[in-house]
């Protein structure tokens, strides 16, 4: 028989897992953090340095007389001839850095301030936590993206002039259907990139140094294209991140050819699922004491 003097035990509710931190607060840090004031400074610096340098070179040695002529020799015939030549300057390096140091360091970064353990205690789903993070890194490399190409054209055209875009062939691409194949060029290089987004995501899950995780990166993508250059690796190099880098060009054709573009828009997603889902995967089992 039970004691009336006792009191019934009340039944304990189990503590529900908190959210993770507004996306608008993470955008916050992401902006204050002097890392990103960085990054703006050199989107914002690098067509004013070209156009300096270009003034400064000598028109004796603009470019060949006949036959075709690269990006580099076109660059001061308008501002979207100047917008093309620093997307294709950008694309090999600068860029790949650009995402892989928004990406990389997002989960490293809280470790090594000592931050992650406290949020995951919270608690905080490891779930939400890497989505917030996914997210905010994703917007900071596409911001980056649209940014350079739209500050560029400003630059350029004030410099340059406002006339069509001409192509190494001679041929032009007018207003308003140039800014159509921009655009495709932006989706084209955000979906192509996100290859270097998640690779560096996915070293940033294992280690808790930022500067590991977006310098191996950036290293795997400059062995990558080093092993393109091997052309006894034959069709193998077409599965190498970055093998299609560069497709985007076809889109500023007079005559837009799509299947290089397919080729590495479809290699591109493919790594950036499988590393993304492995990063996810290890995540959620790692032991995190940072």
């Amino acid at each position: 028989m039970a004691d009336p003097t006792t009191a019934p035990a009340t039944p304990t509710t189990p503590s529900r897992p908190r959210r993770a931190p507004p996306l608008r607060a993470e955008l916050r840090r992401q902006l204050r953090r002097r890392r990103t004031q960085a990054v703006g400074w050199v989107l914002l610096l690098l067509p004013l340095v070209l156009v300096g340098a270009f003034a400064l070179g000598s028109d004796d040695d603009g470019g060949p007389a006949t036959g075709a002529r690269g990006f580099v020799d076109l660059a001061q015939e308008s501002g979207a001839n100047l917008t093309v030549f620093t997307l294709f300057a950008s694309t090999g390096f600068l860029l790949v850095v650009l995402v892989a140091l928004f990406a990389g360091d997002a989960v490293p970064s809280e470790a090594s301030w000592s931050t992650l353990r406290y949020l995951l205690a919270a608690p905080v789903p490891r779930g939400r936590l890497l989505r917030q993070k996914l997210v905010v890194a994703a917007l900071s490399s596409l911001t980056a993206l649209v940014a350079l190409p739209v500050w560029t054209l400003l630059v350029g055209g004030v410099a340059y002039g406002w006339g069509p875009y001409v192509g190494p062939t001679g041929d032009q691409i007018g207003w308003p259907q140039l800014l159509g194949r921009f655009a495709v060029v932006v989706v084209y290089l955000a979906v192509q990139l996100s290859v270097v987004g998640a690779l560096a995501f996915a070293l940033g899950v294992l280690t808790d140094a930022p500067l590991a995780a977006v310098g191996g990166a950036v290293l795997l993508m400059i062995l990558s294209a080093i092993l393109d250059t091997i052309t006894a690796l034959g069709d193998l190099r077409q599965g190498l991140p970055g093998h299609y880098a560069f497709a985007w060009a076809d889109a500023l054709s007079p005559t837009v050819d799509w299947s290089g573009m397919a080729s590495g828009a479809l290699w591109s997603v493919g790594y950036a699922v499988v590393l993304v889902s492995l990063g996810a995967w290890h995540f959620r089992r790692k032991d995190v004491t940072s």
